[in-house]
């Protein structure tokens, strides 16, 4: 009874964001604005509709993860070869330049401010760490949402799946690293790398597989039943590795973009875009539940808070990436509106720098405790300032790119 009772709030909760949406986007802004103001409102920091109760269960943490796998069809479908071989080289360097750039801008910055402060300097690397993830679901929101396309668009998509990899990739390196430095219980390195690239080959086999199979169906009903069985088994093996492991690690957004990517490849156009077609209202259901997820836990009562950590966290942070991405863009000579406004539609941050920073604090709480308040509350601030501020800036930096509204007839999501 108590489930059905966590149904219906979650379901009601997705009305009031699905309405939220459509009022704000009355206003010319992105509805994932309505969503993520509609979960801090409905959220256990305020009226406590979407709760712990439900936030916190076990059978909403696996649709969760189902719906994030879902989520990451919508990127992983775009991935197709023919057109990414001629931007890849562009794409690559860029992800790289704007992630490094962002962890070392903050970094150096923090460091300084530690530095006089007087607190440990591995802090900074921390702060760096978590600053470079980009949360690619608010932007492809925006994206969905004012139905983008163009420069900026194409090279943002193949780039959330790159960056995910690359920020946890540098991020757990810096948690191995801090780790082994204050605690004689380090996590191996090669351990680390293996459990963030996991989830991509966990997506490429079942990709394979699925691949193959869809070459021999015969109608579109039954090409569809194939991908969604594979899909919840793609999510299955992800619940299955993340419950042998100490604390569930695995990005199952990353398992969903690179098992649709696989099949993407291996199927022809029409069958992809009938698939697609009875998607895309599925992945809307997935968007508004992952964005809700994002909004519920954080707590607006933190911006009154905030702090000049804060200021400065979401200062340098926005400054990494934008010229990251700027000196990314220049030196693969990628189109003018890539150089000047990719970097406005990577500062959404929120999921992901929630996750790391939950995985700092646990690493810091026992030798560092004092250490594991500043990087909590800082960070925590600044995912609710951040979150409502950037997907406002990723609209406008599509807006100055004159991408808005351009894929009416063209894009399959």
């Amino acid at each position: 009874m108590n489930i059905l009772m966590d149904l219906l709030r979650l379901l009601f909760a997705v009305g009031i964001a699905f309405v939220a949406g459509k009022l704000i986007s009355k206003l010319k802004l992105p509805s994932i604005l309505g969503w993520l103001i509609a979960g801090m409102l409905i959220g256990p920091h305020a009226l406590n509709l979407l709760g712990g109760s439900v936030l916190d269960s076990q059978w909403f943490g696996i649709l969760e993860s189902i719906l994030e796998c879902t989520f990451g069809l919508m990127i992983g479908t775009e991935l197709i070869w023919k057109q990414m071989k001629k931007a890849g080289p562009q794409i690559l360097v860029t992800t790289i330049t704007e992630s490094l750039g962002t962890f070392l801008v903050v970094s150096l910055v923090f460091g300084v401010i530690f530095w006089f402060a007087g607190i440990p300097l591995y802090l900074a690397f921390m702060f760096g760490g978590i600053a470079l993830a980009t949360a690619p679901a608010p932007s492809l929101s925006v994206v969905n949402d004012l139905k983008t396309d163009g420069p900026v668009t194409k090279t943002l998509i193949p780039m959330a799946a790159l960056d995910d990899l690359v920020g946890a990739l540098v991020f757990f390196l810096v948690i191995a690293f801090v780790s082994a430095h204050i605690s004689t219980a380090g996590i191996p390195v090669s351990v680390v790398i293996f459990l963030v690239f996991l989830p991509v080959i966990i997506g490429t086999i079942t990709g394979f597989i699925t691949g193959k199979m869809l070459q021999q169906t015969k109608t579109p009903t039954s090409t569809l039943v194939v991908m969604l069985i594979m899909l919840l088994a793609s999510a299955g093996i992800g619940f299955f590795i993340n419950r042998m492991l100490p604390t569930p690690a695995l990005n199952f957004m990353l398992i969903g973009m690179s098992f649709s990517a696989v099949f993407a490849n291996m199927v022809t156009e029409k069958q992809l875009s009938d698939m697609m077609k009875v998607m895309n209202p599925v992945i809307g259901f997935a968007m508004i539940v992952v964005i809700l997820d994002l909004g519920a836990p954080l707590d607006y009562h933190l911006i009154f808070g905030a702090g000049i950590y804060t200021a400065v966290y979401i200062a340098a942070r926005a400054i990494g990436k934008y010229s990251g991405a700027y000196f990314g863009a220049a030196i693969t000579h990628a189109p003018e509106t890539v150089k000047k406004y990719l970097g406005f539609t990577l500062l959404p941050h929120s999921g992901v720098s929630l996750v790391f920073t939950g995985i700092a604090v646990s690493v810091l709480d026992g030798p560092a405790p004092e250490c594991a308040s500043i990087i909590q509350g800082t960070i925590a601030a600044a995912a609710v300032i951040n979150e409502i501020i950037a997907v406002f800036i990723a609209k406008k930096g599509f807006e100055w790119a004159g991408e808005l509204h351009k894929a009416e007839g063209g894009r399959t999501t």
